[in-house]
């Protein structure tokens, strides 16, 4: 019965086309069907594994490891630069994040000589900037685009800091030893914005006193205006200029009153962490992983195996969480092609960076820090998003 649904989904969900999937290796890291994976690489800091798997019929998730300098220039700062980019509605603006976060932070770092919470601010709204530039000009022939967004969690190690940023709800947990005991701890970092969260709720409300629809269950899920989980994101310009919402824009995401204060806001929360000798390692994900992983799970199989492959292992566990649930085998779920596995999970990307011991007293010099420039995925999974607007699924809409 089960392998007769397979074959109905496979009939009605299947793809025009295979230009987004690539087998082949590359120089980057190497694809397995729908997973890609960089088992394992140095950054300036200590070691690192990464791994994506898709399920949309267009990766919607993005990411990339940088470690060298962090300014325009050799001569520093040097650290780490983690992104994890969950998009959402298309590929869009995930990967405009991709391309333009980095650099925006390199540039404010170069001004002001040294990294900050206000550097990573900067770069933050600089790219929400530019996203809606993108949006304005696009609008008369793609308007489609206004109701693309993604969440933007960011990672930055430097002279023995750990910054991180986020909106949405990607995750930062750090594994950290425990001397007395031996074990090794979860501790989330991130703050997360989605509607399931009461404070979240909370605080929308409060933002907007007014408004009694501001937060709808839906579905038995909590959605901000009966659309969306997230209540802060890069893009989803749609809910946060009244231009953008209205016709030709789909009817689904148009509000039927007019807003005066943005809805959703691209403003990051910010945490700034010393790291010590017994912070272990730090898993980056995208909200797939968490969906079907806790934190300290999540911890507990970095810990408990080899550091080559901790990224592809993680996914591993998530996707046979995912088959559980559904009652299937983990070898049936690898089967199920891109599309219609969206059905099953989401695209998940998990980055493990963990921390030498010694990193602390390090010094800063870039003969010290392999330059290390990384996509997850591959440059063969990258449509050309911004030449085409897919259609926004209420699905893909997190």
């Amino acid at each position: 019965m089960l392998s007769g649904l397979m074959n109905f989904l496979r009939a009605c969900f299947r793809p025009r086309s295979d230009r987004y999937v690539h087998r082949n290796s590359d120089t980057s890291g190497r694809r397995d069907g729908l997973l890609w994976y960089k088992d394992h690489g140095h950054h300036f800091n200590g070691e690192f594994s990464m791994a994506v798997v898709q399920a949309n019929n267009l990766l919607e998730d993005q990411s990339q490891l940088e470690s060298g300098s962090l300014s325009l220039h050799e001569s520093g700062p040097f650290g780490t630069f983690v992104g994890i980019y969950d998009g959402h509605g298309g590929p869009e603006t995930s990967l405009f994040i991709a391309d333009h976060l980095f650099q925006h932070l390199k540039r404010f770092t170069e001004e002001q000589q040294s990294m900050s919470v206000d550097v990573i601010r900067k770069a933050y709204q600089a790219t929400e900037e530019g996203f809606v530039s993108i949006v304005a000009k696009q609008w008369p022939v793609k308007p489609q685009i206004a109701a693309v967004g993604s969440c933007c969690l960011v990672g930055v190690i430097c002279s023995g800091t750990l910054y991180i940023a986020n909106l949405g709800d990607s995750r930062a947990v750090l594994g950290r030893a425990v001397k007395a005991t031996g074990e090794v701890l979860a501790i989330q970092l991130s703050a997360e914005h989605n509607a399931c969260i009461e404070s979240v709720r909370q605080e929308l409300q409060a933002m907007h006193p007014d408004d009694s629809q501001i937060v709808v269950l839906k579905h038995n899920v909590w959605r901000v205006k009966g659309i969306i989980q997230v209540s802060r994101s890069i893009g989803d310009v749609y809910l946060k200029r009244a231009e953008f919402n209205r016709e030709p824009l789909y009817a689904k995401f148009r509000l039927r009153e007019p807003f005066k204060r943005p809805i959703l806001s691209s403003e990051p929360s910010i945490l700034v962490h010393q790291l010590q000798p017994h912070d272990q390692f730090v898993i980056f994900a995208s909200d797939g992983l968490w969906e079907h992983l806790s934190n300290q799970e999540a911890v507990d199989i970095v810990q408990h195996h080899p550091r080559n492959g901790s990224a592809r292992k993680l996914i591993k566990a998530a996707l046979l969480e995912a088959a559980k649930k559904r009652e299937m085998r983990y070898s049936d779920l690898k089967k199920i092609d891109r599309g219609v596995r969206r059905h099953f999970h989401d695209d998940i990307t998990v980055i493990v960076v963990f921390l030498d011991s010694n990193f602390v007293s390090k010094a800063s010099s870039s003969a010290k820090s392999p330059n290390v420039s990384i996509r997850g995925g591959g440059v063969n999974l990258r449509p050309n998003a911004l030449a085409h607007c897919t259609t926004p699924t209420e699905a893909g809409n997190n």
